[in-house]
């Protein structure tokens, strides 16, 4: 019999984060899941779920969605799963400072200021999980993806110091690495680069021009893309062992980069991941 956890989760509107609530909540947990727009929260709450709004790029709304979980479960969170995320596609020199900056208020700051707000929950009960959504990307850096690469390493950067800052205290730290996941996520990249990178003028149009098309596919657009529900085992063992992993790969691409990160030299990796 699994013993019933309460856990929040953000970026819930779809794909991964919506896999995950589901999942969880059909195993009989407590699901709190969040989600940026109030279309998507009434949506959620339809099918059942405990829903809040909660825009991490917003400290009023991660504050006040918060002091509603609070309420609701008089306290008591025992994990917390940082989903919510998006990916700005675009060269480095296309990059605004308001683009990068925009890129880590949400998959950065929010989700630093999120985990900072429910951490004294889990001290003060004397355990909890945090569990993060990380990327593939988050290990090896790819072209065109300059401000989510440095979102996730960022990110990864975070986890691990966390989880080395808790040791001893029975707050278990982990992150997921997925790989190509069938999601929104290509469609929300496109619909960003649109708005917010000067493909017309810039010097790596040839590139954009390719880059825009891939976006555009529908369903998988690469080799060894899963589903979501993929993901979902890993965040279901990282909830519910006894002794969860620090790190839990996704797909055949995150193993493979995984090794060959510290196994090549970095030009040979470089001219791999150009290929690629």
């Amino acid at each position: 019999m699994i013993a019933s956890k309460t856990i929040l989760i953000t970026g819930c509107s779809s794909g991964i984060g919506y896999c995950a609530a589901m999942s969880l909540k059909n195993r009989g947990h407590n699901v709190i899941a969040t989600a940026r727009k109030s279309k998507d929260v009434l949506r959620l709450t339809q099918d059942g779920f405990t829903a809040l709004q909660l825009d991490l790029a917003d400290s009023d709304s991660i504050r006040n969605a918060v002091k509603e979980a609070i309420k609701l479960t008089n306290g008591k969170i025992d994990a917390l799963f940082n989903n919510g995320a998006f990916g700005q596609v675009g060269a480095i020199e296309d990059l605004s400072r308001d683009t990068l900056k925009c890129q880590f208020e949400t998959n950065l700051f929010g989700t630093h200021e999120l985990t900072n707000l429910l951490l004294p929950l889990m001290r003060k009960q004397g355990n909890g999980r945090i569990i993060y959504n990380s990327s593939v990307l988050g290990l090896v850096a790819m072209p065109y993806r300059g401000a989510y690469n440095a979102s996730k390493f960022a990110l990864e950067g975070l986890a691990d110091t966390l989880r080395q800052e808790l040791y001893g205290i029975p707050i278990y730290i982990s992150l997921i690495e997925p790989g190509p996941i069938q999601s929104d996520f290509r469609k929300n990249s496109y619909l960003l680069y649109k708005a917010n990178i000067d493909y017309k003028n810039s010097s790596h149009k040839a590139a954009y021009d390719k880059m825009a098309a891939r976006l555009q596919i529908e369903g998988a657009a690469v080799a060894f893309t899963l589903p979501a529900q993929a993901v979902i085992a890993k965040v279901i063992h990282a909830l519910e062992a006894n002794r969860p992993k620090t790190r839990y790969y996704v797909t055949i691409p995150t193993y493979l980069f995984a090794i060959l990160k510290y196994v090549l030299p970095t030009p040979w990796l470089d001219v791999l991941i150009r290929k690629v």
